[in-house]
């Protein structure tokens, strides 16, 4: 059974309101990320293909964009009371549980993006961090999204490895 999506589209063109563009790109992102792990079996969405990457997986990758949309939206922009996702280690947010699935990670990633639009709402790109990081709300955003396209990029691999599905 595979998570059932939002409709993805471009942000729009002519946008003239930078925030706004920000959160359209990032949502763009979200749903690629998720659309890439959608439809896997759990066999598919746990596999590992590169030796030397072992934590590098589908359903991984999604952990781990939690953590970061936890980390850095919710808790170092919007001052949320809420505990990081990381991990003991490194490796820590690619992990999980033998009882997540493909649909139960990308659940909890459709979740925290919820938490992360909550924490930020409001709030200017000029504006400091809630948390004092020397760093601005427009700063915040523009990382996630970086972060989120680049793992994006591994999951067009990781799929094509798993399945052989290309697509954008």
């Amino acid at each position: 059974m595979s998570s059932n999506l939002p409709d993805r589209h471009w942000p729009r063109t002519n946008a003239a309101d930078e925030m706004r563009l920000q959160w359209e790109f990032l949502t763009f992102l979200r749903l690629t990320a998720a659309s890439k792990v959608s439809g896997l079996s759990r066999e598919l969405g746990a596999a590992a293909p590169l030796p030397t990457s072992p934590v590098v997986t589908a359903m991984g990758v999604l952990k781990h964009l939690t953590a970061v949309e936890r980390y850095w939206m919710s808790i170092i922009g919007g001052g949320s009371d809420l505990p990081e996702l990381w991990g003991a280690d490194a490796d820590a947010s690619w992990t999980f549980g033998p009882e997540e699935t493909p649909d139960s990670v990308i659940a909890d990633y459709q979740a925290e993006w919820e938490l992360s639009e909550k924490a930020l709402a409001g709030r200017g790109p000029d504006e400091p961090t809630a948390v004092p990081d020397d760093k601005t709300i427009r700063w915040i955003l523009v990382h996630v999204i970086q972060e989120t396209a680049r793992h994006v990029g591994h999951l067009d691999f990781l799929r094509e490895l798993a399945d052989g599905e290309k697509g954008e």
